[in-house]
């Protein structure tokens, strides 16, 4: 069996690793093998949080480390996240999912599809209620977008329903979903989603 390999892109401090976190919480639940890889510019500490939070054996954690822009490894020359992903697969064939991390970028962000099977892009409202509108390739072409951080929308000026409301807009009946890490929000409909579309289970 070959794992599925799903690409988890977006911003700095959008909530990506947070989002993991609460995946992997969801995933050993209903039994689901999972492995990670993340990715930081020139050190592991994607990769150490994870470890210290428990929810997998260390050893299913790697790091990548981009040395460069973090777009470089996921799309123009993504063999390194590729050659981790492989030593994964070969150390553990019981793997159902890979969850690739991308480290912090800009809205221009995607995956190559020679690496993933499948993309989502985290955006949160802390950066603003304009984000769809600026319509970047992240928010446009993911298979899922999510927009994560509902919880403080009224905290930071923030009218959460018609940010969504244009998210889903721009993406032309593309899913968008909401969530909040913090809370545990919408991770359940992520979880099914993935579920649905990549596992097909």
């Amino acid at each position: 069996m070959t794992a599925a390999r799903i690409g988890i892109g977006g911003p700095v401090g959008s909530g990506k690793t947070a989002l993991i976190e609460r995946l992997l919480a969801e995933f050993a639940s209903i039994g689901i093998e999972v492995a990670v890889i993340t990715n930081d510019l020139v050190t592991d500490e994607d990769a150490e949080r994870l470890r210290r939070g428990g929810q997998l054996p260390p050893e299913r954690i790697l790091a990548v480390q981009a040395g460069a822009c973090p777009h470089t490894v996921i799309r123009e020359d993504p063999t390194l996240n590729m050659a981790a992903a492989d030593r994964l697969e070969a150390r553990f064939p019981q793997l159902q999912l890979i969850m690739i991390e991308s480290g912090g970028d800009n809205l221009a962000s995607t995956f190559s599809l020679d690496l993933v099977d499948w993309w989502m892009f985290v955006i949160d409202v802390a950066g603003g209620d304009d984000i769809p509108r600026k319509r970047g390739p992240g928010v446009l072409q993911s298979d899922l977008l999510v927009v994560n951080k509902s919880d403080i929308a009224p905290h930071v000026g923030v009218d959460f329903d018609a940010m969504m409301a244009e998210a889903r807009a721009v993406r032309n009946g593309r899913p968008a979903l909401a969530t909040s890490c913090r809370q545990g929000s919408g991770i359940a409909e992520v979880v099914e989603h993935l579920r649905r579309e990549v596992l097909f289970s």
